[in-house]
């Protein structure tokens, strides 16, 4: 064999090949060390496959449970916003009850999308998505108390005097001489 030139078995330049062709019966002949067998070396890659995949799901699951929970982290800034934005009715009061409106409105028309790299086979995504969709109504409900403490929720009889047909008049009286 020339010197840097490996041996070649099936098309690879640089491979080795382990396969036992010798015909002395005596390298056959011993057995396996204590704690090992052959099929066990087998049932092992498999058991660490498993076992990867099982890891891999305990993440998703892990992580998916860490995102169901972010809105309470947002709750908690967006109340505090709320609070110090007072209840008139100027600009940044109005900007801040948009946001809480609208941030649990587009979280919630996109809860597929969320959790979408947590889906698999193994991982129960059912409860991670109900505390998910809890927490965006809890932040929508909170929006909602803020439109209603700044008074822009039309809940007193006051709000719909516009659409009531007008009181008819029970009766009527004159006074005074006439100028004629």
């Amino acid at each position: 064999m020339d010197k840097g030139k490996g041996v070649a078995v099936s098309g690879r330049r640089w491979a080795v090949d382990f396969i036992d062709n010798s015909t002395n019966p005596s390298s056959r002949d011993i057995p396996d060390p204590l704690g090992f067998s052959r099929s066990s070396h087998d049932q092992d890659d498999s058991s660490l496959s498993k076992q990867k995949k099982d890891a891999e799901a305990n993440w998703k699951s892990q992580k998916a449970w860490e995102v169901a929970q972010a809105p309470s982290k947002n709750l908690l800034m967006m109340g505090f916003m709320m609070w110090m934005a007072g209840s008139t009715v100027h600009l940044f009061s109005i900007g801040i009850t948009f946001s809480a409106l609208w941030q649990p409105i587009s979280a919630l028309q996109g809860v597929g999308k969320v959790f979408e790299p947590y889906k698999d086979g193994r991982v129960d995504l059912l409860g991670p998505k109900l505390l998910y969709i809890a927490l965006n109504l809890g932040a929508l409900a909170l929006g909602v108390w803020k439109l209603n403490t700044l008074g822009l929720l039309p809940t007193h009889a006051s709000d719909w005097v516009s659409s009531l047909p007008p009181a008819q008049e029970v009766e009527y009286s004159g006074g005074g001489l006439p100028l004629f």
